[in-house]
């Protein structure tokens, strides 16, 4: 039994709380245990030059936690040039929301997620990429009621999750104490098709045997429908349709891969 008295492959209760910042196109707040991270999308009529009249748009993301984040150790600020955790994190939650849409159904456009941590024990970087899920979600219904994009695009819904090797011991949704002691640990990406989007997988114990590895990815993938179902009741009763044909995946093709 593990300190919060949670069985080995339980999550951690999760809320999620839609529009929980006013005056951005979406955002949401994600409770994951004692993790809390607030995530907010903003639309320019801008995309990277590379996309330049190619009837594409961009999403992208970027990570922070707030200087208490962590408790009474102050974190620094980052302004104007962000550590090497951070620029990683972002670029995991990035990649992954890129998959979820076809961009072209944003037009030239670029979605920004911001996803801050307000509160850290563990797992802030899949904490983040569902709320920031979440938020981009919502801000394709701001779209559609100004008329920017004349309906919402299918999306791919998807979620992240972390699992722990421990002893051998599979772990679903590590808190902070069971992460800083885990053998390895691995943020997995899937969609509710049980779909592998992004899979990372760090040692700082004993290896991990591959067979042991399959069964922490099926336990990812199994957590993160648990997920999904609740962004999925959230999201439609903000209104959201996320019924799509084909499971809700967009058919994403020929998407160009930039951090």
């Amino acid at each position: 039994m593990r300190a919060d008295n949670r069985p080995a492959d339980s999550l951690r209760p999760i809320l999620f709380v839609p529009g929980y910042v006013r005056h951005v196109p979406g955002s949401a707040l994600c409770e994951q245990g004692h993790t809390r991270v607030v995530a907010t999308a903003t639309v320019e009529d801008r995309v990277p030059p590379f996309l330049k009249r190619s009837g594409r748009g961009w999403i992208t993301a970027e990570y922070a936690m707030l200087p208490g984040a962590a408790g009474n150790q102050r974190i620094a600020r980052e302004r104007g040039k962000i550590n090497n955790r951070s620029g990683e994190i972002q670029r995991f939650v990035g990649r992954a929301l890129r998959t979820v849409l076809d961009m072209r159904g944003l037009g030239e456009r670029t979605v920004t997620l911001d996803a801050d941590v307000i509160q850290a024990d563990g797992s802030t970087r899949c904490a983040s990429l569902n709320a920031s899920f979440l938020a981009l979600v919502l801000s394709l219904k701001h779209m559609v009621y100004e008329q920017w994009i004349a309906d919402f695009p299918p999306f791919r819904l998807i979620a992240a999750v972390s699992v722990g090797v421990k002893d051998g011991e599979l772990l679903a949704d590590l808190d902070y104490e069971e992460d800083s002691r885990c053998d390895s640990d691995i943020s997995i990406v899937s969609s509710a098709a049980g779909e592998l989007v992004e899979v990372q997988s760090f040692c700082e114990g004993a290896p991990l045997p591959q067979e042991r590895f399959a069964k922490a990815i099926a336990l990812g993938v199994e957590k993160n429908c648990e997920i999904i179902a609740l962004l999925k009741k959230t999201i439609a009763a903000a209104g959201v349709p996320c019924d799509f044909p084909a499971g809700g995946s967009p058919g994403i093709s020929g998407i160009p891969s930039r951090s």
